[in-house]
């Protein structure tokens, strides 16, 4: 086992399905190394022969989802794999995409250092050199960072929602637009990367969305989804997703008590239609608030 994997378990603290996941990331980059010259069919069957679940990357490019119950901490998961990626494998680029303003938001400030969970927080080689944060709102105004080879590594952090929005009509998103500072599109900056990885937090929501089409474009060399319900809804019910690595259910997660017994709080006559996601989200917060 790379010996990154123990100094970073213990720095961040993390719980066991956290550090299991860690280590088959670790397994994962010994096995099937991420590069961009990859061969999808090769790196499949060499990761379906130790973990078969794996049946399918779903994907142009490798991409594995751990399914971790909610409130196991995917956050601070993702700060470990991008930890243990920069420091065993020296990638210096990550893109992670949020499913809607309020996680988007939440995600910034947790990947900021200085704030309360921040996810790097007792990794030694970030506490003097921290990531670059680059986000959807402020990526046009920090094209000199993208060129500052003294940063340690960058964070990409972007909303789907909002990609979503962009490409309704067939449009292409905003990133894809020519940057006079770059001399091209952000998008075509990105995806010219030899070493982005791909994070995408709770993918379940926007997997066969049209945003998440444009990204994948991005062909970036590991693609690391976090999701605790693998698997999206259709006409004839759900569809389990064909990439799942770890599967670390809510009943596993209460009887090691890292979960409480959830309490189910509905609404009378609750009618979403016209309401967008981040208002859904809003009302479902207000009323775990008040339940709380």
């Amino acid at each position: 086992m790379n010996r990154h994997v123990n100094a970073i378990a213990g720095r961040l603290s993390l719980r066991a399905p956290q550090r299991q996941s860690l280590e088959i990331l670790d397994r994962i980059t010994e096995i099937a190394p991420p590069r961009k010259d990859v061969d999808l069919d090769a790196a499949l069957a060499v990761i379906h022969a130790e973990y078969p679940s794996v049946t399918s990357f779903e994907r142009d490019f490798p991409s594995l989802c751990f399914a971790l119950a909610t409130g196991v901490g995917k956050t601070r998961l993702m700060g470990a794999f991008v930890s243990y990626l920069h420091l065993a494998h020296g990638v210096n680029n990550f893109f992670v995409l949020a499913p809607n303003l309020t996680i988007y938001n939440k995600l910034i400030a947790d990947f900021t250092p200085n704030t309360p969970k921040y996810v790097f927080k007792g990794i030694a080689e970030f506490a003097t050199d921290a990531p670059a944060i680059i986000t959807g709102d402020n990526y046009e105004s920090m094209a000199s960072t993208l060129f500052d080879i003294t940063l340690r590594c960058k964070i990409n952090i972007f909303n789907i929602s909002k990609i979503n929005s962009e490409v309704r009509g067939g449009k292409s998103p905003r990133i894809k637009r020519l940057s006079e500072y770059i001399g091209e599109s952000y998008f075509e900056y990105l995806a010219g990367l030899p070493d982005l990885v791909l994070l995408m937090d709770e993918s379940h929501r926007y997997r066969a969305s049209a945003g998440i089409k444009a990204i994948n474009e991005l062909k970036p060399v590991l693609g690391l989804e976090l999701t605790a319900t693998p698997f999206t809804e259709s006409p004839r019910g759900p569809v389990p997703f064909k990439n799942v690595i770890l599967d670390y259910p809510l009943a596993k997660a209460m009887a090691d008590g890292f979960v409480k017994e959830p309490a189910v709080v509905t609404r009378k006559n609750f009618n979403p239609a016209g309401m967008s996601p981040e208002e859904i989200e809003r009302v479902k917060m207000e009323d775990g608030v008040r339940l709380h």
